[in-house]
């Protein structure tokens, strides 16, 4: 049965999305590791921008500050990423990869560039590529609507 929701765009993102989703989670967990989109997003950002405050890391994955807290709490019990005090600003934190998180993302990196090919594996690679485009000049529209927007 189709409906006519069914081809509404927000539905079919929403949809897309659970379904990144769900690739991204049922594979790291057949590899063996227990790590979200935006863990994974988080820690590759404090590899190129070590030292960086929360509200500096949510800007540059488009999450919003709030729920940034909960997932770097996540990270940092598991080791992955240290708070340390900002020598600048006493009330300020300062963001860094520990060993283990550099390491951790290290091993997963490969996997996570094979699951994005899964999820657009219904689509030829000419295809692909004009999904991306067009996705990323959709986000690139939209940016400042959104509550999270992407800073650049």
């Amino acid at each position: 049965m189709t409906l006519e929701i069914h081809g509404m765009i927000g539905h079919l993102i929403r949809r897309l999305n659970q379904i990144s989703v769900s690739i991204f989670q049922d594979r790291l967990k057949a590899e063996g590791y227990e790590l979200t989109q935006v863990q994974y997003g988080a820690m590759t950002v404090l590899e190129s921008y070590p030292g960086i405050d929360q509200a500096t890391l949510a800007g540059l994955i488009a999450y919003d500050r709030a729920t940034m807290g909960t997932v770097l709490e996540r990270l940092v019990e598991r080791g992955w990423v240290d708070r340390r005090v900002n020598s600048q600003d006493r009330r300020a934190r300062q963001l860094y990869l520990t060993e283990s998180g550099r390491q951790l993302l290290h091993a997963v990196s490969p996997v996570v560039r094979e699951i994005q090919d899964l999820i657009v594996d219904g689509l030829t690679p000419e295809e692909q590529q004009d999904f991306i485009r067009l996705a990323e000049k959709l986000a690139t529209a939209g940016n400042e609507r959104s509550r999270a927007p992407l800073i650049t």
